[in-house]
C-alpha cells in the first residue's frame, strides 16, 4: 500500500519550512515512528516520522527545498522488515591478509627528507610551514605541487544561514529600526541567594530532582517586579500598547542551531522547583533539538544570561514584539561597603534594555531596584514584598 509523507500542518505564524536532511534514502526500509526527514522553520526542527513499518519508495522534495503546509514529500510503501542477513565467511586468503596486517604496521615509517627548492620558495612566498604539507616525493620530498596544493587552499567558507539565523537577524534589525532602545544598570548584591542555595542544596535535589538553581531566584523576582510595573510587561501593536495580564517569561538558550527562547509560561503560578525543573527541560530539548512549536510561542518578557559565557556587562536586545528585557552577567567578587565595612561580595551587574517609546526611565529604573531588592532579601518573595 503506497502512503504520502506530508509536511506536518504549520502553525498560522509559520508560513513555510526548508527540507533539512534526509535520514533515509529511497528503498531504505523504516520502521515506524523512525524519523525520515527532518523540516527547518524559523522556530523549531520538525521532524517527520514514517506512519508504519515500510520502505520508502521515492523522494519527491530534497534538501534545501521551500516546503508548505500538507505538501508531499515522499511516497512510502507498507511492508514488513527485511529477513536479517547471516554475515557472510570471510575467504581464507582475507582472513590470511587481517593477520598478517600487523606486521605492515610496525614497518619503519617514511622519513621526510626536506623540500625541492621550488617548493621552498612557494613556501616562503604563502607562509607556510614544511610540517602543514605532506610530501609524495621520493622519500617523502615535498615537491612543488605539494606546496601549491597547500598553497592553494580556500582560506575561507562560505555556508547559507539557517533558516532560525536568518529569523534571529531579521528580528534584530526590526528590533533596532522599530523600537526605541534604551538600556538602565545596576548591580545586585547576591550573597543572600547564595547562602540558601548552600543552605538547602542537598535537601532541595533530594526532594525535588533538580538543583536549585540561581535562575529561578531571576525568574521570581522579575515575575513579581513585572506585577508592580505591568508596563514592563507590555507589548506594542501599531499605536496600541498592549498589557498582558499573564507573566510568560522566555529563557534564552544556547543550542546547536542558534539562540532560542523557550517559555516558561504563567511564572506567578510556579514554584522555585517548577521553574529550574522547566530550565533544565528546556536546556536538554533545545540541545536534542526537541523543542516544539509552543514552547516558543506566548513569551511576554524575556531573561537572557550572559554572565554564562563570562559577559561582565552588556545591553541586551530586545525580543520583538515584546518592550523589555532582562540581562543577566558574570558573578565576581568586589569590594563592597556593608555597614560600615570594606567586605568581599559576589556581585553582580544586571542590565534592562527596553522601548522608551511606552517605558518611562523611572519605571525602568524602579524595575531594576524591585529586582535588586528581592534577590538581595529573598525572604521579600516569599512575604511578597
Amino acid at each position: 500500500m503506497s502512503i504520502e509523507i506530508k509536511v506536518p500542518v504549520l502553525p498560522e505564524s509559520v508560513s513555510d519550512a526548508t527540507v533539512a536532511t534526509w535520514h533515509k534514502q529511497a528503498g531504505d526500509f523504516v520502521s515506524r515512528d523512525e524519523n525520515i526527514v527532518d523540516l527547518e522553520t524559523d522556530k523549531v526542527v520538525l521532524e517527520v516520522p514514517a506512519p508504519v513499518d515500510g520502505y520508502l519508495k521515492d523522494i519527491l522534495q530534497g534538501e534545501g527545498e521551500t516546503v508548505l503546509s500538507d505538501q508531499v514529500l515522499a511516497m512510502f510503501e507498507a511492508g514488513d522488515a527485511p529477513a536479517d542477513a547471516e554475515p557472510a565467511e570471510q575467504p581464507a586468503a582475507v582472513q590470511s591478509t587481517q593477520k598478517a596486517a600487523p606486521a605492515v604496521e610496525q614497518s619503519a615509517p617514511v622519513t621526510t627528507t626536506g623540500a625541492s627548492p621550488s617548493a621552498r620558495k612557494v613556501m616562503s612566498e604563502n607562509d607556510i610551514d614544511a610540517s602543514q604539507v605532506k610530501g609524495t616525493g621520493r622519500g617523502g620530498r615535498i615537491t612543488k605541487p605539494d606546496a601549491m596544493a597547500v598553497a592553494n587552499t580556500p582560506m575561507e567558507e562560505r555556508v547559507p544561514m539557517s533558516r532560525l539565523r536568518q529569523m534571529v537577524s531579521k528580528r534584530m534589525i526590526e528590533a533596532q529600526s522599530t523600537a526605541a532602545m534604551l538600556t538602565s544598570f545596576n548591580e545586585v548584591d547576591l550573597q543572600a541567594v547564595m547562602d540558601i542555595r548552600k543552605k538547602y542544596k542537598e535537601e532541595f535535589i533530594a526532594k525535588h530532582g533538580v538543583k536549585l538553581g540561581l535562575m529561578s531566584f531571576f525568574v521570581k523576582a522579575a515575575t513579581e517586579a513585572l506585577k508592580k510595573f505591568p508596563i514592563i510587561n507590555a507589548a506594542t501593536e501599531g499605536t496600541d500598547i498592549i498589557y498582558h495580564k499573564m507573566h510568560n517569561i522566555g529563557i534564552a538558550v544556547a543550542s546547536p542551531r542558534g539562540l532560542v527562547v523557550p517559555v516558561l509560561k504563567n511564572t506567578a503560578a510556579m514554584s522555585l522547583a517548577d521553574i529550574d525543573s522547566g530550565i533544565m527541560n528546556y536546556a536538554i530539548d533545545a540541545r536534542d533539538g526537541k523543542l516544539a512549536m509552543d514552547d516558543l510561542q506566548g513569551g511576554t518578557f524575556t531573561i537572557t544570561n550572559g554572565g554564562s559565557f563570562g559577559s561582565l556587562m552588556s545591553t541586551p536586545i530586545l525580543n520583538t514584539p515584546q518592550s523589555a528585557i532582562l540581562g543577566m552577567h558574570t558573578i565576581k567578587q568586589r569590594p563592597v561597603v556593608v555597614d560600615g565595612e570594606i567586605v568581599a561580595r559576589p556581585m553582580m551587574y544586571i542590565a534592562l534594555t527596553y522601548d522608551h517609546r511606552i517605558i518611562d526611565g523611572k519605571d525602568a529604573v524602579l524595575f531594576l531596584v524591585a529586582i535588586k531588592d528581592a534577590l538581595e532579601d529573598p525572604a521579600r518573595l516569599l512575604l511578597n514584598l
